[in-house]
């Protein structure tokens, strides 16, 4: 040992440990609160700038991106286990901060003294200077980073790659680099100024299209789903399906069935909705029978389908609002993806119903919630839910903006909120948060009218309403205020609004790294030579080219959001579809329905290992078991697009006509009992265990029921009337079976 070195004791290092084990705790809760604190910040500043537009469009994008990725790295900040990793996340958090707050500063005209040559980012295109290129080299380093940390290496190598592609291309034109084959599609390429321009900063890139719809619908209903989770909506849900289902087959899994039908329709997240209802419903499931794997299967199963459950939808609906064209509207959107929801989650309750008729699992429930000492369902929670819901539908079918119907859909839940059970808020902070909301809106309307001559105040009624709901607004944010500071209602209000945070963030990440994709696409025109290519190989196919689309959306949704897999394909082969004869809205949600199925298809099958997890199951074996239990999912596709019926749309993709009601009906026969046939087959049960000849003849019962009209609609029914017939003879055959057993 060195001259005056000491040996540290024992107790001193244990002091020393402890005191590193404190620090890091101190550093984790600045972190948490630092966060939520970000979460309010990132919720008010959505709703005031989606209702009231003060700021520039991309100024907006740019500050909204910028307490996202500031939220992200404070994340990673409070998880990183070493000095170096959070000196790091630091500083990425600052690069994050100065380039997005550039391009705030550099488009907002209250900074014009601070605009290079008084221009404004727009204004110089094709003309950016060195410290405009420097902040977008930054800019795009620290999105793909962030991309990388929350969605893995899979989208940022994407987007790499595409940009790599541009370059290469633009090399080749222009400095003679050996061309690509053709195979590849060369093109002209851009400059590395160019591309620097086009995917950071201007307004085809990072902050386009999807940032857009992050920003104006999705993050919105996140909070929307936060907010009922509040209130007391997932108890609500859960304990109602349970009284639905307490008696029958497998109860416990229809119950997880429905109530991750219900809850995935306002979340919209596969792995959130599992992990949310699979909570309570996977430990009753297990108790009634069902395998480990197996219980956590149903779940990811139903939890992946939510996203097709109107009215919220996820992000799939706001993103195909962007990209279908010619343009669609909500509510169209909405009214094509009922009957496909339906069907879907039919086919889990059949598939559901028979595994558990050839287990023999039955519907015990968990201890704590038998049938003589049931929870007493929370009816005031059940009222906000349906009644918030009726609000933001119609106010969607009176022609509101989704944004404006989701906020006035706030308001409803937060001041319903007020009584609930579920808060136990004194009587003295209910009086208060209705006097202050009551006092904003009545002092927002003064305000206004004092500024206002008669004629204007009684130019029309829909002014007048217009008016109403900004005030109503403007109050919503002194209800959030006092449930910021109320002692009991603060508990829930800040871990909601930073939790609302925490599950953005993955969804901002992933539409910057994507706007790359998109902003080199529509610079380059390389999806019209992608869909052009893949045109020719399938030869007007339009079966092989649902399959290659199926292939890879599947294949690109592995370990990504549903909404990012989407994303991609629909940038990149979503006019392929349309060209071949395809109705926009029906090919663009059979993209959307392939990425939702990624979360349940082996091997990353980011749904099945979250239930598993919960489960204590094998992930694989579970993933494998959610896609058996998904599989009968996986044909609806195939049927709404050769059937448009389906999605009430008729043949020509137009408005559903009266003529067509009738192939409507023999389409939707032909598809529910055709997925019952599918079902028994893949379950091995029908009204008895079924041998495997039996199985071969529902599956192909259950082939000839589903499918298409490739001959036309006569064809197309005999087919489906020779599978009811099959089906019907199996039946009877089954039947006679369980009576010689």
């Amino acid at each position: 040992m060195a001259d005056g070195q000491l040996a540290a004791s024992p107790d001193q290092d244990a002091r020393l440990g402890d005191s590193s084990d404190r620090s890091a705790q101190r550093r984790t809760r600045w972190m948490t609160a630092a966060v939520s604190v970000l979460g309010v910040i990132l919720a008010v500043f959505t709703l005031i700038e989606v209702n009231f537009n003060w700021l520039q469009p991309q100024a907006g994008l740019a500050l909204f991106a910028l307490l996202g990725y500031a939220g992200c790295f404070l994340m990673a900040g409070s998880r990183s286990p070493g000095r170096w990793s959070a000196a790091a996340n630091v500083v990425l958090l600052i690069a994050s901060v100065v380039c997005f707050a550039y391009i705030v500063v550099q488009t907002q005209p209250v900074f014009r003294a601070w605009w290079w040559n008084g221009q404004a980012l727009g204004h110089r295109v094709a003309q950016e200077t060195w410290l405009d290129v420097a902040v977008g080299v930054v800019g795009l380093l620290v999105v793909l980073y962030a991309a990388q940390r929350t969605l893995g290496w899979v989208v940022p190598l994407l987007a790499l790659a595409f940009v790599a592609h541009s370059f290469y291309c633009h090399m080749s034109s222009q400095y003679g680099w050996p061309m690509l084959p053709d195979a590849l599609l060369p093109h002209r390429g851009q400059s590395p100024r160019d591309l620097v321009s086009t995917t950071f900063l201007q307004s085809q890139g990072v902050l386009g299209q999807a940032m857009n719809v992050m920003f104006r619908y999705v993050f919105l209903f996140i909070v929307f789903g936060a907010m009922l989770e509040m209130s007391g909506a997932t108890q609500f849900i859960i304990q109602f399906s349970q009284r639905v289902f307490a008696r029958s087959p497998g109860g416990p899994a229809k119950m997880a069935v429905m109530a991750s039908g219900m809850m995935g329709s306002l979340s919209g997240s596969a792995v959130a909705n599992a992990v949310t209802t699979g909570t309570f419903t996977i430990p009753m499931m297990r108790n009634s029978g069902f395998r480990a794997h197996d219980a956590a299967a149903v779940e990811a199963a139903a939890g992946s389908g939510g996203a097709l459950v109107p009215p919220v939808m996820g992000a799939g609906a706001y993103m195909m609002l962007e990209f279908i064209e010619p343009s669609v509207t909500y509510l169209d959107i909405v009214q094509a993806a009922i009957l496909p929801a339906l069907l879907y989650y039919w086919s889990l309750f059949v598939a559901v119903h028979f595994y558990a008729r050839r287990m023999g699992a039955g519907a015990r429930l968990a201890p704590t919630a038998d049938a003589n000492h049931a929870t007493p369902l929370p009816i005031y929670s059940g009222v906000i839910f349906f009644v918030s819901l009726a609000v933001l539908m119609t106010s969607l079918i009176g022609g509101a903006s989704p944004f404006r119907a989701v906020s006035l859909a706030l308001i409803v839940i937060l001041g319903m909120s007020v009584f609930s059970p579920n808060l136990g808020l004194p009587n003295s902070s209910r009086l208060g948060a209705l006097a202050v909301f009551a006092a904003i809106v009545i002092g927002h309307q003064a305000y206004i009218r004092l500024g206002t001559s008669f004629f204007e105040l009684s130019s029309g009624l829909m002014r007048q309403w217009e008016s109403i709901l900004n005030s109503g607004i403007v109050g919503m944010f002194g209800l959030i205020g006092w449930a910021l500071v109320d002692p009991q209602w603060r508990r829930s209000m800040w871990p909601l609004l930073g939790g609302a945070l925490r599950n953005g963030i993955p969804l901002i990440t992933a539409a910057a790294c994507v706007g790359i994709i998109i902003g080199v696409v529509q610079q380059t025109g390389i999806a019209n030579d992608f869909s052009f290519a893949m045109k020719q190989v399938v030869e007007q196919n339009l079966l092989m080219a649902l399959i290659g689309i199926m292939v890879t959306s599947i294949v690109m949704g592995l370990g990504v959001p549903s909404v990012v897999c989407y994303l991609l394909i629909a940038t990149i082969m979503g006019s392929l579809l349309k060209e071949l004869g395809v109705a926009p809205l029906a090919a663009h949600l059979f993209i959307f329905y392939f990425g939702l199925m990624s979360m349940v298809t082996p091997p990353v099958a980011l749904a099945a290992y979250a239930a598993a997890s919960i489960a204590g199951a094998n992930a694989l074996q579970t993933s494998w078991a959610a896609f058996r239990f998904a599989l009968v999912g996986f044909t609806l596709p195939f049927m709404f697009v050769y059937r448009p019926v389906l999605l009430l749309l008729g043949q020509d993709g137009g408005p559903l006509g009266w003529d067509d009601a009738g192939y409507l009906a023999s389409g939707l026969v032909a598809a529910v009992i055709g997925i019952v046939a599918l079902a028994a087959s893949l379950q091995g049960f029908l009204r008895a265990p079924l041998s495997w000849a039996m199985r071969l003849v529902l599956l192909l019962a259950s082939l000839l029921l589903i499918a298409p009209d490739v001959g036309g609609r006569m064809i197309g029914l005999l087919i489906n009337g020779g599978g009811l017939l099959l089906f019907i003879c199996a039946w009877m055959a089954n039947r006679a079976t369980n009576r010689v057993a």
